[in-house]
């Protein structure tokens, strides 16, 4: 799918990827504890005493980010296992007040699938690739250090210390910062449909580690990188650029990739060192001896499945099936809001490519120039239901229905009751019109008259002298039939 290469002074070089998403569990509480998680919590308030690893307490997994991490597993066509078991990650920090990470490193709770992308929006269908997901663990999360709040020490913050993982692992099938901005898009879009994570990277409940390495092409794999905590996919894209880059630079100069995790400055637009990578056993991973292993009953499986909503691929085929342009579905299911908002403009009667023409148009529009997402919309989908009826049945004419929806946009009054106040209702009657027309005829004898010997491009003007005259209040196709009537009348005389 990629052609992308990095020119170097000894030729061409390839770029292999492979993502380490960490998504922050959408649950009712931590992994183990019944302690709160949610976003912007005073320092060390949403501590419980299993968190702060005090003597004598012991985890309970929490069943609703289990059921979450086989959710998401669902959505993405993975293997489930039935029998998965906790590890003891061990290292010492001063966020992990244990000593240790509760983690799935031998037996993750979902197994392998695939998600697929494609780098051409114009055309979805054009271009695709599918990318392999290796494992998606669940875990928790270390708490947060602070070095901004004292001149001379850290302060630690365990607000985050247990809250529920899904590590989501990509197999080294990213071949480009293109790709993988593709991929890292389309989990987001996923998780958000699954309800299994609120994908919101700049709060840190999204983030990825990102491992790269480079070769020459048709090589066998070359010795990776990983940097560490990228939390925007415009950034992790630079992360592949860059990185590849310096490791091409190095090579080439004779030097040697070392296996190390990295940092990204996104000011400098550069990663660097920040400490030498641990293998498995640097972390003596064992069975953690707190927890039984994780055993899924077939029910419990089904409860899952029966629970997944209509996922971003299978509601843009079904827009595409109702006669929705392929591009407009695509951006129409980019994101969970707006997909729900348009399926409600739908389901209110509204013929599919007329309220996708208008919603990716006049709405989105509107939403970016104003600043506001599709969940703080000021005309809702029974509202916009309401002018695209208007529109149908004759009431108002395009730029009519233009000068309403800016009025809802700015009052938050329904489409009738703005037309009703501003007297805005577009005129059919025929007679009204012919009198204008009359006014606009003789007001204009000569261009008449060239018309009438063959300038038939004239016939734009005629119409744009009217609309103007009647204050873009008639109806367009009225307009064009009694003019050509009246243009015409005299020629045949």
């Amino acid at each position: 799918m990629s052609d992308y290469r990095i020119q170097g002074e000894t030729g061409e070089w390839e770029v292999v990827v492979g993502l380490e998403v960490h998504a922050q569990v959408t649950s009712n509480a931590k992994l183990f504890s019944g302690a709160a998680t949610a976003f912007g919590a005073e320092p060390n308030t949403q501590v419980s005493l299993v968190d702060a690893a005090m003597p004598g307490m012991l985890p309970v997994p929490n069943r609703e980010c289990i059921r979450q991490a086989v959710r998401t597993g669902m959505a993405i066509e993975a293997q489930i296992n039935k029998w998965s078991r906790f590890d003891r990650k061990n290292y010492f920090y001063a966020d992990l007040p244990q000593g240790y990470q509760i983690s799935q490193l031998y037996h993750p709770i979902v197994g392998e699938g695939a998600i697929d992308i494609s780098l051409d929006e114009k055309n979805p269908d054009a271009a695709g690739k599918r990318i392999g997901v290796e494992r998606i663990h669940v875990e928790q999360d270390a708490g947060k250090l602070m070095h901004d709040q004292h001149p001379t020490q850290s302060y630690v913050d365990l607000n985050r210390s247990g809250v529920a993982l899904m590590e989501i692992v990509s197999k080294p099938d990213l071949a480009s910062p293109a790709e993988t901005g593709a991929y890292l898009r389309k989990l987001r879009s996923i998780l958000r449909y699954v309800g299994s994570c609120d994908g919101n990277m700049e709060e840190g409940s999204m983030r990825a580690d990102v491992n790269v390495s480079v070769r020459k092409p048709g090589d066998e794999l070359g010795t990776r990188t990983e940097t560490k905590n990228v939390n925007s996919v415009r950034f992790v894209m630079a992360v592949v650029e860059q990185e590849a880059k310096r490791q091409v630079e190095v090579l080439e100069a004779g030097g040697k990739i070392q296996q190390e995790t990295r940092l990204y400055d996104p000011d400098r637009n550069e990663t660097r060192s920040m400490r030498s990578k641990e293998d498995a056993h640097d972390y003596r991973y064992f069975p953690d001896p707190d927890l039984l292993p994780l055993v899924l009953d077939d029910a419990f499986l089904a409860e899952c499945r029966a629970s997944l909503p209509e996922l971003p691929d299978a509601k843009r085929a079904r827009y595409e099936a109702l006669g929705i342009a392929p591009y407009q579905a695509t951006v129409l299911t980019a994101e969970v809001e707006a997909a729900r908002w348009f399926d409600a403009l739908l389901d209110a009667g509204v013929k599919p490519a007329a309220a996708a023409n208008w919603t990716t148009s006049e709405l989105f529009g509107a939403l970016n120039r104003t600043g506001k997402d599709i969940e703080n919309s000021p005309v809702s989908p029974a509202q916009a239901a309401e002018l695209l009826g208007l529109i149908a049945d004759g009431t108002l004419s395009g730029s009519l229905a233009k000068q309403v929806f800016e009025v809802m946009l700015e009052t938050g009054d329904g489409a009738a009751k703005v037309v009703e106040d501003r007297g805005l209702k577009q005129t059919s009657d025929t007679g009204a019109i012919e009198a204008v027309i009359a006014d606009v005829m003789a007001a204009n004898a000569d261009k008449v008259a060239d018309y009438r010997g063959g300038k038939d491009k004239l016939f734009g003007f005629f119409v744009g002298q009217t609309m103007k005259a009647m204050g873009g209040k008639a109806n367009p196709a009225v307009v064009n039939e009694v003019l050509k009537g009246m243009l015409g009348e005299s020629v045949a005389s």
